[in-house]
């Protein structure tokens, strides 16, 4: 019988597949939405098109 993805003490339950509860499918939800679970590399050169996080107001004096 396979394991709890998360926890691997109890076995996996078919309603919360791979996972043995709701509580251990939210712990796993939550690492991914904070960025637990990125996969590291090389850093990215930003493009010059690129939404630098200046507004239209910014942009009004640059012609």
């Amino acid at each position: 019988m396979p394991k709890c993805a998360q926890c691997r003490k109890k076995p996996v339950s078919p309603d919360y597949r791979p996972f043995c509860s709701k509580r251990c499918a939210d712990v796993d939800l939550g690492q991914w939405l904070k960025g637990g679970y990125a996969i590291p590399g090389a850093p990215v050169e930003l493009d010059e098109n690129v939404d630098s996080g200046r507004t239209l107001e910014d942009f009004a004096g640059d012609d």
